[in-house]
């Protein structure tokens, strides 16, 4: 089935949404693991056809698709009913391979006692003072990259350029590795990322796995100096997770390695995908783009609509642990649950006009970070680059424009653009 999204214009409600009959279709047949052609560049009507016709959608495969926001809400707080391990729903995708270990022994997939413990000692180098003191690294950090892209003749690359070189230095800072050892941070975080997708190809499988196996011996190394060399722990995530809590809490060497990988990944493609989906939504909706200019300090409430309108992360799960109802239909235990998060940030139940980019938009609960226990232990850092970034940016190029194709990553997870070519003035 192919869809053509994009060219669809707003309805009096403030949304794109596909023809009635088409819409039931989508509803009706939509699984996650074939997506209609066209849902990369431009999901957001098939959304509104799950929320409008099957707002809880059982696929083929007997999982179960939500998109409500309330119903997301509800699924996040009941950490007892939806479990975050996901053991069992990744030996089959991942095998017994290096992809598995890392997220089945990672934060963001597990449940308590491991992610309370995890939780805690990231979150304790991450106090309000130590993100305070961030800023002005990340605002030098942002400054240099718009000074070399002012001084380029042509085009720049907003990905390339700009957006994915901030998280890759925070992040960098925060476990403390070297600048001449960052390179390949990237590329890895991106390969692991890539094999969350509902249905990953052969390649990026083995792209995963070695990017695993590189990052851990890399790890191990940097791991060893650092026990040596101890940093300060309320500044170095790195040396606070080595040393553990005060009652002596320590983390396993496996679960050492594997949550400083999550940690780049979680905050480097996520704000990544926050900076240059922000910075595209504005040049294409520039009245925006222009109030935004004109009035910066609306930038906290325009963050959080960027976050809302175009989620870093579209897609959440878990697994019933006991027989339950969502939505009114009846679950059994062992079912997988997929939360459509960009769906959930586009419910007009929740937003009105939900197609309309609202700098200014309050309330504004969006689930960009999802909520309950496990909502993002690092959000406001992202936060606070997306300020910087977004907000420098428009300072000092506030007609910035797109110049040329933009390249969408092709992933229903982690929605982002691998390229957006721009001008500046």
């Amino acid at each position: 089935m192919e869809i053509f999204a994009g060219s669809l214009p707003l309805d009096a409600s403030g949304r794109r949404r596909l023809p009635e009959g088409l819409a039931r279709d989508v509803a009706r047949t939509f699984e996650v693991v074939a997506l209609p052609a066209g849902f990369h560049a431009d999901p957001y009507p098939v959304y509104h056809a799950l929320l409008d016709h099957a707002p809880v959608h059982r696929m083929a495969s007997g999982s179960v698709l939500v998109s409500r926001h309330g119903d997301l809400e509800a699924i996040y707080k009941d950490t007892v009913t939806f479990s975050s391990d996901k053991k069992a729903e990744f030996l089959p995708k991942f095998g017994d391979s290096p992809l598995y270990l890392h997220h089945t022994t990672s934060l963001v997939f597990n449940d308590p006692p491991l992610h309370t413990r995890v939780r805690r000692i990231i979150a304790g180098a991450l106090t309000p003072r130590a993100i305070g003191e961030m800023e002005a690294p990340v605002t030098a950090l942002v400054d240099s990259l718009l000074d070399a892209m002012e001084r380029k003749a042509g085009p720049v690359d907003l990905i390339e350029d700009f957006a994915a070189a901030i998280p890759v230095e925070v992040i960098g800072n925060l476990l403390g590795v070297p600048h001449d050892e960052r390179g390949p941070l990237r590329a890895w975080s991106l390969a692991i990322l890539g094999a969350l997708e509902p249905a990953p190809t052969r390649a990026q499988l083995d792209a995963g796995n070695r990017s695993v196996t590189e990052f851990v011996t890399y790890l191990e190394r940097l791991i060893a100096d650092r026990r040596a060399r101890p940093g300060d722990p309320d500044k170095d995530v790195l040396t606070r997770l080595i040393q553990g809590e005060a009652d002596g809490t320590r983390l396993t060497p496996t679960e050492l390695e594997q949550n400083c990988i999550f940690i780049l990944n979680a905050g480097h493609e996520t704000t990544t995908n926050l900076i240059g989906n922000g910075l595209v939504a504005l040049a294409e909706w520039p009245e925006e783009r222009d109030r935004l200019a004109r009035d910066p300090k609306l930038i906290r409430s325009a963050i959080e609509e960027l976050l809302r309108f175009e989620s870093s992360n579209q897609l959440g799960n878990r697994m019933t642990t006991r027989e339950t109802t969502i939505g009114g239909m009846p679950l059994a235990a062992g079912t997988s649950v997929t939360l459509l998060i960009g769906a959930a940030n586009r419910d007009p139940a929740q937003f009105p006009e939900p197609d309309r980019l609202d700098i200014g938009r309050q309330p504004n609960r969006h689930l960009a970070f999802a909520s309950g226990p496990h909502q993002c232990v690092g959000l406001n850092v992202a936060r606070l680059e997306g300020r910087i970034a977004v907000g420098r940016l428009l300072g000092r190029f506030p007609h910035y424009r797109l110049d040329g194709q933009t390249v969408r990553g092709g992933r229903a997870r982690f929605r982002g653009f691998l390229s957006v070519p721009a001008l500046l003035a």
